[in-house]
C-alpha cells in the first residue's frame, strides 16, 4: 500500500499538518502538543537549529539569527520593491544571492528561503511520524492561489530538501472549501472563501455541487496579511515612543524585535477586548537611565490604522466577481481562512461587502491542513466521489513581433490544461526563433512578467511568414509550467519546464490585473499601434522587392516617388511616428495598387514574348520542310 499521505499548510506566520484516518481528518500536534507550528527558524549559539515555538520564544535575545515570514521572501529577486521594503522592518539581514534572489545571512552563511522553510517542513514530518508510528515520505502542499511558478517550484524544493515529496500542491482557498464542504455535498453552494493569513491575501469563488468542487475565478494581493497589520501597529508604537522619549530605536534590533512582538500581541487582545494597556519595560538606554514604552490602543484606534488594509482585500474580490459576471449578493456562503479573519474589522469588511454574515463553523488556522490532508486522501482513493477543479490565477502566453503580448491559455482556466496557438516568422531565411513566456493580464508584452525564455533552432530558410511553428503550453495539476515550441515542416521541437529566477513583486501581482482594466484602453491603442509597425514594415519589404523586379513597368516618374515614400515611411517606422505613418497609409496603398499593375504587366508581357518565341520557332521548321 502506498505511504501515508499527509496534507501541510505551509504558512507565513504559522503552518499545520492533518491526516485523515478512516474517513476522518485528524490535525497533528506538534512535539510541543500544539495544533499548528511558528513558521520561524532561528541558528543559536553553536549552529544549532531551532524551529518553531522554541525559535518564537528566543527572538528577543537573538533577533538576527531569527528567521520568520520567510515565505513573503520564496521566489523574490533582491532588489524587488516587495523585499526593499521589508529590509528595514526585519532584525535578520537580507542579502542578494549570486543569482540575484533575495536570501537571509546569518552569521557568515546564506540561505535560500527553500532551505529556511525546509526547515519548518522537516518539523512538521517529524511530528506526523511520531503521531502514525510509521515513515512519513509525501505530502499535498498548499500555496496561496495567487503563488506563481516560481513560487510553487520553491515550495516543491522545500519539501525535496525536507525529504518530502510533494505530490500535489493545492491553492489554499480551494483546500478551504475542500474541508469545509466534504459533509455539505448535497444541492448546490456558491463559496466566496476570503483567505487573509499572515502574508497573503487570496479570494477564491467556488461552486460545490455534489462532489464537484469547481473553483469558478480567483485573485488576490501577494502582500497582504496578518503581518501588515502588525507593522502598522509597529509603527504607532514607534511614533508614540519617539514623541515620549526623543529616541527613534528603528536601527535596534532588538528593540524592534520587543516592538514586533508587542504589536501582534496587542492586535490580537484586541480582537477580543475594546482596550489594552502596551508596556515595553527596559526598551532603551537613555542619557538619563532606562527608557519604557508605555501606551494604550483602542480597538478603534487599531481599526483606524488597519481601515486602508481591510479595504485593499476588496479589490480582488470585485475584480473576482466582475470576471465571471456573479454579484456579492449571490454568493450562499462566505468562509474566512487564516487567523488575520479573527480581526473584528476584518469581518465588518467583508460582511458589509456580501451583505451576509461570515461563516463560524471551521477552524482558520486548520482549516487548509485538513483540506489538503483531504486532497491526499483522495490521491490514495480512500477518499472517493470527490472531484477538485482548480484554475490558474493568470494568462500565459508569449511575445510577439512588435513587443505585443499573445495569450495560449486566459486567466482562470481549468487546470490541469494545454492548449497550442500557430505562429511563424517575421524574416527572410529565419533558422531561429526566440520564445519569450510571459504571465499577465496586460496586451504589451513588456508590461507583464517574463517567465523564461528559450530558442527553437534549425528552422528552415523559408520566406517570411511561411514557417509554421506551433507553441504549446501544458500546466500539470500543481499550476507548474511547460512550455513547447515545434516548428511544423521539420518537426523540430524545443520545450522548457519554466523555471524563472524570481517571483512577482507585489506592484507587478496588483497591478497586472487591476491595472490591465483601467489600462486597456491605453493597452489596446499600444497594440493596434505595434501592429500598425509590424504591419507597415511588411508592406515595406514587399515593395521595395516588387520595386526591384518591376519597377520598369511603372508609369514614367511612379519609380522615383514611391521609392521616396519607402524611405519617409521607413522613417517614420523607425521613430514610431504613427501619426505620419497614418498619413502615408493612401500613399502605400496606392503604391501597392501600382506596383500590382506592373507585376501583371511584366506577367504579360513575358508571356506574349514566350508565345511569339513559339510562333517563330514554328514558321522556321514549316520553310525547312518545304511549305507548298
Amino acid at each position: 500500500m502506498p505511504s501515508r499521505l499527509i496534507g501541510i499548510d505551509l504558512g507565513t506566520t504559522n503552518s499545520c499538518a492533518c491526516v485523515v484516518e478512516n474517513g476522518e481528518y485528524r490535525v497533528i500536534p506538534n512535539a510541543e502538543g500544539s495544533m499548528t507550528t511558528p513558521s520561524v527558524v532561528a541558528f543559536a549559539e553553536g549552529g544549532r537549529e531551532l524551529v518553531g515555538h522554541s525559535a518564537k520564544r528566543q527572538a528577543t535575545m537573538n533577533p538576527q539569527g531569527t528567521l520568520f515570514a520567510i515565505k513573503r521572501l520564496i521566489g523574490q529577486r533582491y532588489d524587488s520593491p516587495n523585499v526593499q521594503d521589508a529590509i528595514p522592518h526585519l532584525p535578520y539581514t537580507v542579502s542578494r544571492a549570486p543569482n540575484g534572489d533575495a536570501w537571509v545571512t546569518v552569521g557568515e552563511r546564506q540561505y535560500s528561503p527553500p532551505e529556511i522553510s525546509a526547515f519548518v517542513l522537516r518539523e512538521l514530518k517529524l511530528a506526523a511520524e511520531a503521531y502514525l508510528g510509521e515513515d512519513v515520505t509525501e505530502a499535498v502542499v498548499t500555496v496561496p492561489a495567487y503563488f506563481n511558478d516560481a513560487q510553487r517550484q520553491a515550495t516543491k524544493d522545500a519539501g525535496r530538501i525536507a525529504g518530502l515529496g510533494i505530490r500535489r500542491i493545492v491553492n489554499e482557498p480551494t483546500a478551504a472549501a475542500l474541508a469545509y464542504g466534504l459533509d455539505k455535498r448535497r444541492g448546490r453552494d456558491l463559496l466566496a472563501i476570503c483567505d487573509l493569513g499572515g502574508g497573503t491575501f487570496d479570494f477564491t469563488l467556488m461552486e460545490i455541487d455534489g462532489g464537484i468542487f469547481e473553483v469558478i475565478s480567483t485573485a488576490g494581493d501577494t502582500f497582504l496579511g496578518g503581518e501588515d497589520f502588525d507593522l502598522a501597529v509597529m509603527k504607532w508604537m514607534l511614533e508614540r515612543f519617539r514623541v515620549s522619549s526623543g529616541i527613534d530605536v528603528g536601527g535596534d534590533r532588538v528593540a524592534m524585535q520587543r516592538i514586533r512582538e508587542a504589536a501582534e500581541r496587542t492586535k490580537c487582545e484586541l480582537s477580543e477586548m475594546e482596550s489594552v494597556r502596551i508596556d515595553v519595560p527596559f526598551l532603551v538606554q537613555g542619557h538619563d537611565g532606562p527608557r519604557h514604552l508605555a501606551a494604550e490602543l483602542s480597538r478603534a484606534e487599531l481599526e483606524k490604522l488597519t481601515l486602508p488594509l481591510a479595504k485593499r482585500m476588496i479589490h480582488p474580490v470585485q475584480d473576482a466577481l466582475q470576471q465571471v459576471g456573479i454579484a456579492p449578493f449571490m454568493v450562499n456562503k462566505v468562509i474566512l481562512v487564516g487567523g488575520q479573519t479573527r480581526m473584528p474589522l476584518v469581518k465588518k469588511t467583508l460582511a458589509e461587502y456580501f451583505g451576509r454574515e461570515p461563516e463560524s463553523g471551521v477552524n482558520p488556522d486548520e482549516v487548509v491542513a485538513v483540506g489538503a490532508a483531504i486532497q491526499g486522501a483522495v490521491l490514495r482513493k480512500d477518499v472517493r466521489g470527490l472531484v477538485l477543479l482548480d484554475v490558474t490565477p493568470l494568462s500565459l502566453g508569449i511575445e510577439t513581433e512588435g513587443g505585443g503580448f499573445a495569450r495560449v491559455i486566459p486567466r482562470n482556466t481549468k487546470i490541469p490544461a494545454k492548449d497550442s496557438r500557430i505562429f511563424t516568422t517575421v524574416a527572410d531565411e529565419q533558422t531561429r526563433v526566440e520564445i519569450h513566456v510571459l504571465q499577465g493580464e496586460r496586451e504589451i508584452a513588456g508590461a507583464n512578467k517574463s517567465l523564461g525564455r528559450f530558442d527553437l533552432m534549425d528552422l528552415p530558410p523559408l520566406p517570411a511568414g511561411v514557417p509554421q511553428i506551433e507553441v504549446s503550453f501544458d500546466i500539470d495539476s500543481n499550476g507548474i509550467v511547460r512550455v513547447g515550441a515545434r516548428d511544423l515542416t521539420t518537426k523540430a521541437e524545443q520545450c522548457m519546464r519554466v523555471r524563472p529566477s524570481s517571483g512577482l513583486t507585489e506592484m507587478e501581482i496588483r497591478r497586472m490585473i487591476r491595472d490591465a482594466a483601467a489600462c486597456a484602453e491605453d493597452d489596446r491603442r499600444r497594440r493596434d499601434d505595434l501592429k500598425r509597425l509590424v504591419s507597415v514594415e511588411g508592406t515595406i519589404y514587399s515593395c521595395e522587392k516588387a520595386l526591384a523586379a518591376y519597377g520598369k513597368h511603372l508609369p514614367m516618374g511612379s519609380a522615383s516617388e514611391i521609392r521616396l515614400l519607402l524611405e519617409l515611411t521607413r522613417s517614420a517606422v523607425a521613430a514610431k511616428n504613427i501619426g505620419l505613418l497614418k498619413e502615408n497609409e493612401d500613399g502605400l496603398t496606392e503604391a501597392q495598387a501600382l506596383l500590382t499593375a506592373a507585376a501583371i504587366a511584366a506577367t504579360e508581357d513575358a508571356a506574349l514574348a514566350d508565345a511569339q518565341g513559339e510562333v517563330g520557332l514554328h514558321v522556321e521548321e514549316s520553310a525547312d520542310g518545304g511549305i507548298p
